[in-house]
């Protein structure tokens, strides 16, 4: 099973591994710092060298324990051959910071609102997420916007942390979705808490701290359906 050391520390950019399989445009490393995906955040690109090749990195996904990194480029990479990653920083950073506005997000509308998350989807700098609200007032997205760049402002630590399944759900609200999506086969759940505001069984890549992520600012909002409401942000 491929070691994901981005889950310990998300300002990763490089590292050393070994070629545990190589296929085509497919390879497996025995540990690696490509998020893979999931949660709503797209996976990591960026490329891997060796001294026969550099293969540009396009997609990284899951298969089995494992994670494929999907490649473009002349790959002769036989098992055992030692490989250097590079992410691609400015890509992965701008989804951290992403990220983390939409869990600032989740914990001002969980504060003031008591509202469930339906949906979310990130891109770099863009994001929407989706709460269980019936009634949305015309000015709740500007309010929210304010509430959240203010949690921003008071610089609050973020950190991660790993528990046992039981401990982990002896959280209050440590579920922020609608529906509970951690399969039941999950032993250890990766906690992500934003001291004082928001905290939440989480597999995404966050920054340290809410300063890192700039200025929120809400740019639409609208209803999807009788108790579904939407929010679109940008990062700046």
């Amino acid at each position: 099973m491929t070691e994901i050391i981005c889950y310990e520390d998300s300002y990763i950019k490089t590292f050393s591994a070994k070629v545990v399989s190589s296929n085509d445009n497919q390879i497996i490393l025995d540990r690696t710092a490509f998020y893979p995906g999931g949660g709503g955040q797209p996976c990591d690109i960026g490329e891997l060298k060796s001294p026969q090749a550099t293969l540009e990195v396009s997609k990284v996904n899951r298969i089995d324990g494992n994670l494929t990194h999907h490649v473009s480029g002349n790959n002769n990479l036989s098992k055992g051959d030692t490989v250097e990653g590079k992410i691609n920083w400015d890509y992965r950073y701008e989804l951290m910071r992403t990220h983390t506005a939409l869990h600032i997000l989740c914990g001002v509308v969980w504060k003031h609102y008591n509202a469930h998350v339906t949906g979310s989807d990130i891109k770099p700098l863009k994001a929407r997420m989706d709460f269980e609200l019936e009634n949305m007032s015309s000015n709740f997205a500007e309010e929210v916007e304010v509430l959240a760049n203010k949690e921003i402002e008071l610089g609050r630590p973020i950190t991660v942390k790993t528990l046992p399944r039981k401990e982990a759900f002896a959280i209050p609200d440590l579920i922020r979705t609608k529906i509970n999506l951690l399969p039941p086969a999950i032993e250890n759940i990766r906690i992500v808490d934003i001291e004082g505001l928001d905290i939440q069984a989480d597999g995404g890549t966050h920054v340290n701290n809410t300063k890192e992520v700039g200025e929120i600012k809400v740019i639409g909002h609208e209803s999807k359906g009788k108790i579904n409401k939407r929010l679109r942000i940008r990062v700046q």
